[in-house]
This record gives structure tokens, sequence and C-alpha cells, in this order.
């Protein structure tokens, strides 16, 4: 199998030539099983990763070798030379090394097998740790494997692959191409498990609520639905965790928090996906100023895990408004606890030259003046707090202004991250709040929360004052990795057809 691979070059092949390089794949398969070669081994044993190697021998001086032996494994991304010698780029999820193979080491046959191989070829080696002459530490190939064929070419090697559609649609490819990429997913995954270690250290138990739910609920948004056959009902993806956590507090197990996924039948934008991340937490016998302290320290935990050093300070204490003074502050002078109904806050803004959309309520036309005034001028880590009672039907109203209930919202880089209350625990408050989303509905409020007989019946068995966050784990990661885009943080995200 002499010969260079058949898209050796410095950009992957055009439409029109692909199915060329698609059959010279397939052929080079072909030959590889006549000649006795399996193309896709069960196991490789033994691996270690390629950063494991470099950190060991970084201080390697140029032109030096090793009796140091190692088995690594991973997708050739570059080849050069020809002959009796031959240099390959390996690259695995920890980085790249350079493999330097001869013929009187492999002997001829071995050789010309492996210069045959195609860039994306996946391949495990055993070799010997020197460094070039030019300052290159490399492994010297005392032997290789095939561990499996690539049947089409890898993304364009040298500038990555730019298309964003494909990127978004064909994450593997991204993968593949970018190791930026790579490191952002990985970063992704110790953000994740510093909020686990965090959240375990201080006592909390994780569990496990329903994803298919008979009712959704804890949250102000459309659901997705689908029929349990078996059944024969209606079912919801849950939109929040928010409920079946607190049934749990009820229960006595006094620290809970969940990880996981949430659905909202909604647009998709540059920071919503309809299938998002969340952890909610819920904590008996704090209020929304301790759930403050909590999540400042929750997120100054992720950051340092995953190592963070961009612009933003998230030191606690973080910066703190109330609600009503941002909105004052930002729009000239609108004062939403004067302008308390729908008519006059209307009016109070369009006075102004904002505007005022004709269907909204009063809650929908503040959280207008929040989305478009307010919540693009939160860059450093911000809390939000005290927010009408009208738009929190389950925190537990404000200890010293009744128009008010005892919620705040954490903002950074101009987006929502966090949202908390004092949880209300008053069952008949709750039923009232019930009635008050169910006349919304009826007035044609999609986003309504629904009525849920079952939650207030758990209420009614007590639940102790408790504190309670959720917190987006997909916005998160935009903030703490400099992302722009929801979609760029997931690894699969929804895509219009």
């Amino acid at each position: 199998m002499a010969g260079p691979p058949d898209d050796d070059a410095s950009t992957a092949p055009d439409a029109e030539s692909l199915p060329q390089v698609l059959a010279a794949r397939r052929e080079k398969l072909a030959r590889l099983r006549d000649e006795g070669v399996e193309p896709f081994p069960h196991a490789y044993p033994g691996v270690v990763p390629i950063a494991q190697v470099r950190a060991a021998h970084a201080d390697l001086e140029a032109g030096a070798e090793t009796d140091a032996g190692y088995r690594i494994a991973g997708r050739i991304a570059a080849r050069r030379g020809q002959g009796k010698a031959a240099f390959i780029d390996l690259i695995d999820r920890s980085g790249r090394i350079q493999l330097h193979a001869r013929v009187d080491v492999l002997g001829a046959e071995a050789l010309e097998r492996l210069v045959g191989l195609d860039l994306g070829d996946l391949i495990g080696v055993d070799g010997t740790v020197f460094c070039s002459r030019r300052g290159e530490l490399s492994l010297r190939v005392d032997d290789w494997t095939l561990l499996a064929k690539s049947l089409r070419p890898p993304p364009e090697k040298h500038h990555g692959l730019q298309d964003v559609e494909t990127r978004f649609r064909h994450r593997e490819l991204d993968l593949i191409a970018s190791e930026d990429s790579r490191a952002l997913f990985i970063a992704r995954a110790a953000i994740i498990a510093g909020i686990r270690r965090y959240l375990d250290e201080q006592g909390f138990v994780e569990v496990e609520t329903p994803v298919l739910q008979p009712l959704y609920g804890g949250a102000n948004a459309r659901p997705f639905t689908t029929h349990h056959n078996a059944l024969d009902r209606t079912l919801y993806l849950r939109i929040a965790t928010e409920l079946y956590l607190k049934r749990c507090i009820v229960g006595g197990l006094e620290r809970v928090y969940e990880l996981g996924k949430d659905f909202r039948n909604e647009g998709i934008s540059h920071k919503h996906n309809p299938e998002f991340t969340m952890v909610e937490l819920y904590e008996a016998y704090a209020d929304y100023k301790d759930i403050a302290a909590r999540t400042e320290q929750l997120v100054a935990s992720a950051a340092e895990r995953m190592g963070y050093d961009g612009p933003l300070d998230f030191t606690p204490p973080w910066r703190r408004e109330t609600l009503a003074n941002a909105i004052r502050e930002r729009t000239g002078g609108i004062d939403i606890l004067q302008a308390r109904d729908r008519d006059a806050l209307a009016a109070t803004m369009e006075q102004r030259g904002l505007h005022a959309p004709p269907r909204d309520t009063w809650a929908q036309l503040v959280d207008e003046l929040v989305t478009k005034h307010v919540e693009p001028t939160l860059i450093e880590p911000t809390f939000l707090f005290d927010y009408p009672v009208e738009l929190s039907p389950f925190a537990k109203g404000h200890r010293d202004d009744p128009r008010l209930a005892e919620r705040w919202e954490a903002y950074c880089q101009g987006m929502e991250i966090a949202n908390a209350f004092t949880e209300l625990n008053d069952p008949d408050e709750q039923r009232r709040r019930f009635e008050q989303q169910r006349a919304h509905a009826e007035a044609g409020d999609e986003e309504a929360q629904p009525y849920d007989e079952a939650f207030i019946q758990a209420l009614e068995q007590g639940m102790p004052p408790t504190g309670g966050v959720g917190i987006g784990i997909d916005r998160l990661v935009m903030v703490l990795t400099g992302r722009r885009s929801i979609r760029e943080v997931v690894l699969f995200p929804a895509m219009r057809d």
C-alpha cells in the first residue's frame, strides 16, 4: 500500500472530488482486509494520554534520547516524509505529539502500510521518547496498530471547521478539527464537577425527579407534550425541577439539588435552547439572602475548578441592586411600584418613547423593561433583588413590602444566569397564586403556571422556611468560557431544518 494518503493536502476535498476520495478509502479498507489486517479491532489496552508523555519529558533537551517507552493512541492529523522515514502528527483528547517512523525499526512492510494510511485514521503506537534536533518532543515508533479506518476525510486541517452550521450539526467534526472546541467541553465538564463537589461538600443530597411529568410546573413556560401509550395519558417534559425538589424538602431531606435537563417549548436564540441544563438547589431554614451568598460561593468554586482567568471577578460579594431601582435608573424614571396597573405602566412607558406591547399584562411589561433596558447593562456579576409578587408565583411575600416577593435574579455578561426565592411555604397563599395564574392562562398567557393540587397537598404537610435557586449551566458555561452563543457550549444544540 505505497504512496501518500489520498487527501493529504491542505484542504479537504470539495463536493466534486469527495466521491473519489470516499471510493479510494473504501479500496484501502478492502486491501487491508485482503492483507489480513483487522481495520476495526476490539480493544487496545494500556494507552496513556499524550499530555502525560509530554508532561513527563517537558524538560528534554533538543537532540536528547531516552529509553522511556509509552503506548499512546489517537487520530492521524498530519504526515510528512517518504521512503525510509516518516513523521506523523498524532492527536488525542489531551494533545498532539510527533511520531517518527523508520524503516530500520519497523521494517519495510510495516512502514509502507503506516505511510499509506489516511488522515483521520486512528492508530495505536508503542514507542520511545526522544527530542528532535529542532526541539520537538517525539515518539520513535517501535510498533503500531490500526485501530479504526476512517472512511471519510477529516475537516480541513490548517484552518479548522469554518462553517458554523456544520460545526453544530456535526459536532464530531468540530471536535476532530478544533483543539479549542475539545478544551471548551472539557472545561464544561470541570464546571459541572465543581458545582457538584461544592454542593456535596456542603451537605446537599443529589436527587433525581421525573423528566416525564403528569403536570408541568415550576416556571412560566410552554411545555413539550407527549403521550404515554400504556397509560393512555398526556405527559409533559419538565420545564423545571422545582416542585418535586420542594416535596423532598417537605419529606425532610433538608438540602437537596438536581443537575439535569429541562425542556421549554420556546424560541431559539443566542441564549435560548429548548433543551438546557439546570442545577436547582433547595435549603431548609434559609432565605433568599442566604441563597445569594451560597450562589456566589458555588459559582466562584466552579470558576476555580475550570481555571477561569477571564475579565470578570466572581469573588464574593457580588454587586446588588433592587429591581425597581434598576428599572428607574435605566428608563428615565419609570417607577413600577407606583404604576401598579397595566394601563398606567403602559402609558408611562409610551410617554418615554418605550414600546408597550398592547397584549402584555402588567407583569409582562415589567419583564419587557428588565429584558430590554436593564439586563444588557449588567456585565459584572450582579443580583437584582425584590421582584413584584405578580412575577413570582412561588416566592414568599416580602417581609417589608406586600407589593414585592423575596426573589432575586443574578445577571452576568448581559444575561440572566440564576433565579432564586425565599420559597413560598404557605399552602393557602400558594393556592391563591395558582388561581391567579389560572386567570392569566384564561386571558391568553400561554406561559402561565398550571394549577397543581398535588403540590399544594404536599405543602399542607408543612414545609420549613426554605431558600432555593436555579442556575442555568449552559449560560454559566458561556460566561466562564467567553462564548456569545448557547449553541457554542451545547454539544448538540437544536437546529432548524
